[in-house]
């Protein structure tokens, strides 16, 4: 590195010019991590990375990452908080809910990738600002996907489309779906397009610190008698049935039964929680950041607020590393090491 600031006005990789009296800034890779709703915590870590001056050249994301990442990338970030904060209830998310009653997932995604798209249009990633990858996984082979050029939409869906929720997507000839499934947070993918520093966000760091084996499943409850069936001739169904409705009480689950919705996450959670720790210790970051949202649901899109809040605080922590990483490739100019405020 130390070569590349000798040369008088010599080009470097961000497309910044070094002088002899210039110190050239690192090229800055933000990695961002998958968890559907706590995802909103990204804006936060965005936000305060950007009041500080930490602004990424890379951005990479999977999942809700690649959404968050994307949106900050194609300059919409502002339209993704206003829309998440606007997300005050319940009723607001089913209304995004395609349900499928038939194909290969629950959700078609078309409301949500309409919502996208009024935002983003047919903006293509070769045409960004920055440096962006969305990491996706492609059905049948696993292979994992990184999406650098295309519509920058296309590229968001396949990385979120969680499977048997979401509908594979088709980019290119490939059938893509969520990125979590190989790379939950992409750190490999923004050193591979340049980053320097690479600072992670991981949302799942919380949610099973504690897991361990447990060696007996406890004692068997009482066993309970099965209830008669009523015919179907004397059922009274409600005047407003529809199928749709129905499979959304199954997809939520109530009544201590956990809906199908509850399982997969779960089961997701705990499959992303054991890769990424993998994946980080093999690769680990120069930074992590680690927004404590564990107790905050998937489908949890209507507490926008206090995710973003949340994403916030953790990076307001972690800016002192930051700048201190950054001031190890490039000090400043008088020697000292910048600030967190400045």
């Amino acid at each position: 590195m130390l070569d590349m600031l000798k040369g008088r006005g010599a080009s470097v990789s961000n497309g910044e010019k070094v002088g002899l009296g210039s110190i050239r800034r690192p090229v800055i890779g933000l990695a961002l991590g998958g968890g559907a709703a706590r995802g909103f915590a990204h804006i936060g870590i965005l936000r305060t990375l950007l009041a500080n001056g930490i602004v990424p050249n890379v951005v990479v994301g999977t999942s809700i990452g690649a959404v968050v990442g994307g949106a900050y990338a194609a300059g919409q970030l502002d339209t993704l908080e206003e829309w998440g904060r606007s997300l005050q209830g319940v009723r607001n998310i089913l209304g995004y809910l395609d349900i499928r009653l038939n194909g290969s997932g629950l959700i078609g995604g078309e409301k949500l990738a309409t919502k996208l798209e009024a935002a983003i249009g047919s903006t293509l990633i070769e045409d960004l600002g920055v440096k962006f990858a969305s990491v996706a996984t492609e059905v049948r082979t696993g292979h994992e996907i990184w999406l650098t050029h295309g519509r920058v939409v296309d590229a968001m869906r396949a990385s979120y489309a969680l499977p048997g929720i979401f509908s594979p997507v088709l980019v290119g000839d490939r059938w893509l779906v969520d990125g979590a499934l190989v790379n939950p947070v992409p750190v490999s993918a923004a050193r591979a397009l340049g980053a320097e520093i690479v600072i992670a966000a991981n949302l799942s760091s919380d949610i099973f610190t504690h897991s361990t084996t447990i060696y007996s499943h406890g004692a068997m409850p009482d066993p309970v008698a099965p209830v008669a069936e009523e015919p179907v001739a004397k059922r009274r169904f409600p005047r407003f049935f529809s199928p749709e409705r129905t499979v959304k009480r199954e997809f939520f689950g109530g009544g201590g039964r956990p809906g199908i919705s509850a399982v997969m996450v779960d089961a997701f959670n705990i499959m992303q929680d054991r890769i990424t720790r993998a994946r980080l210790a093999g690769d680990p970051p120069d930074m992590l950041i680690t927004p404590r949202v564990g107790q905050i649901g998937w489908f949890d899109f209507h507490r926008a607020d206090e995710l973003i809040a949340f994403g916030t605080r953790a990076a307001e922590r972690a800016l002192d590393s930051i700048q201190e990483a950054i001031h190890v490739l490039a000090p400043a100019p008088d020697g000292t090491a910048p600030k967190a405020s400045e």
